[in-house]
Order: C-alpha cells, then structure tokens, then sequence
C-alpha cells in the first residue's frame, strides 16, 4: 500500500533546493513570494544560485542539501527548482531512514523523476511530479498548472481533462500512477529504482531528443518487461524533438504508437504534462482512474 505524506497547511515550511543543475538565485524569487503568498513559509538550500560547472555544486554539496532538508522535521515538503542532470550521481549515497519516520512531500520532475520513483519503489512514498520554480516565471505563477501543484499540496482531489488524438486506444482504467521523463526511466533500468509497472497506470514525456533515441529507450523499457502489464499508458509533451539527417520515418507518437500497438490497455497522447506550460501536478504512487473515450480524455484522482 503506498503511503500519503501528510498535505500541508498554512504555515508549514516548504524547501527549496538544486539537486541536479544549477539555477540563478533570482529565477526562484517568483516561486518564493507565490509559496508565501499561498501561506507557507520557504526554506532555500545551499544549492540556490551555487553553481559547481554545470551543477548545482559539487556531489558532496548537493547530497547534503538533498539530506538536510529529507531530514528537518520543519520542513514539510521538498520543491525541486530545477531538474537538468545530476540525481544519479547522489542518490545511492542518500540514508531515507529519517525520511520513512517522516515522509514528505518530494516536488519535481525531469532529472527529479530519478528521486520521486525512487521513494516510491523502495519505500512506497508517494510524490508529486509538478511544475518547479521557472514554471512561476514571467506571470505564469497564476496559471491553472502552477495552481494545481498548491492545490496538490492541500490535498484536493484534481480531475484533468485533454482533447482526443487520432492514435489514441479508448477504454476505462484505475491504478496507481507512476512515470516521468522517458530518458531517465530508461535510465534507471536495472537498478534500485526501476520502476515495477505491472497494474499500473504509467504515463511518459521528453523534451530535446532524437526520435530514434525515443525509439531506443521504448524497447529498452519494452525489453525489461516495463510496457508488459500496464492498466493504461499516459503520453505527455514530447518537446522540441529532432531528427536525423537520414529521416527516422515517422514522428515521434507514431513511434510510441508502434512500440505499443500489440497491447491491449488503453493509451492516450497529448497529455497536458512534461516540458511545456500544460503541466499539471500528479501524484506519483496514488490510485488515479484513466478514462479514454471518443469526446475526450480524463484522468481522475481516486487517492
């Protein structure tokens, strides 16, 4: 059975930290006066505004971080302001015993979904896959997908709608939801924080790739038995995808379409998450009902 962190209420703390990429301090300030105007009090980490090359700081520093803040009892819930690369390289290091006494909520998605399926394999904790901080930037922090993360965080049940797609498999489903980025689902293939699908609702999104290395990573995910067993499949933006100079053949939800057309569950396309504005918060690890029909697409929170 997958456990619930507490939602939150006026007053609790939320932090806020870098555990991958790096991120200029004043592209959090807009996240930080929303959370406080929302009535939470914000907590910033050591790895806001750092920068170690490429990273947020080094190893050392953004494990800490990761670990100070999973570990404050004050701190209520955890908002990743950015994903980009480096979860990987800490997260074998991270010690979870205070934070299974303690479960919060983990916010984020991109590298983040690494973290989030990882708490969730190991320990049953749920989480949130949710716009992070430059989602608030250039007054976007009023938008109804900024607005369903504070409405996740105080516990309200959300029902998200989409529009029909010509690929889309119709039916009626419930399960758990599980999923994220595709690139880092692939990635952590083989591993401790492998995804178990089987009767589970997953729903999948990238950004910047190539549509053969979309193409890869299905069968990668096809070939661990990870597409087998599935309650419905959810597929989000696909962004700013490239192609070779010799053309791949088909657009990239023509690949995913293919990679799963010997499946029977139901499967949409054009889900409202991933790398774009349209991104809705969802629960990882609660049972949601996934409702594929002729007029359109609704995925219900039952949890």
């Amino acid at each position: 059975m997958s456990i619930i962190p507490p939602y939150l209420v006026s007053g609790d703390t939320i932090g806020l930290i870098c555990p991958s990429g790096y991120m200029p301090g004043d592209k959090v300030e807009t996240c930080c006066q929303t959370l406080l105007a929302w009535g939470f009090k914000v907590k910033l980490g050591t790895t806001i505004g750092h920068q170690f090359h490429y990273f947020s700081g080094t190893d050392e520093r953004r494990l800490h971080d990761l670990q100070d803040m999973m570990d404050d009892e004050e701190v209520k819930a955890i908002l990743c302001a950015r994903g980009g690369y480096g979860l990987s390289r800490i997260i074998d290091q991270l010690n979870f015993k205070q934070f299974r006494k303690n479960p919060k909520w983990v916010i984020g998605y991109s590298d983040i979904t690494l973290l989030l399926n990882h708490i969730h394999t190991q320990y049953k904790i749920c989480s949130l896959h949710s716009p992070m901080a430059a989602a608030f930037n250039d007054g976007e922090h009023e938008n109804e997908y900024v607005h369903s993360l504070k409405n996740a965080l105080l516990g309200f049940k959300q029902n998200f709608h989409c529009g029909t797609h010509a690929l889309n498999r119709t039916g009626i489903v419930e399960g758990k939801l599980v999923g994220g980025n595709l690139a880092l689902l692939a990635h952590s293939t083989g591993t401790a924080s492998q995804l178990k699908t089987k009767r589970k609702l997953l729903f999948i999104e990238d950004v910047g790739e190539y549509i053969y290395a979309v193409d890869r990573m299905l069968h990668q995910l096809k070939r661990s038995g990870q597409l087998d067993h599935l309650e419905g499949l959810i597929v989000g933006g696909f962004t700013d995808m490239k192609d070779t100079a010799i053309l791949f053949g088909k657009n990239v939800y023509e690949v995913i379409h293919d990679a799963v057309k010997e499946y029977d569950y139901p499967v949409c396309f054009g889900f409202p998450v991933g790398h774009q504005k349209e991104n809705y918060s969802l629960k990882l690890g609660v049972e949601y009902q996934l409702a594929v029909m002729e007029q359109e697409v609704a995925l219900n929170d039952l949890g």
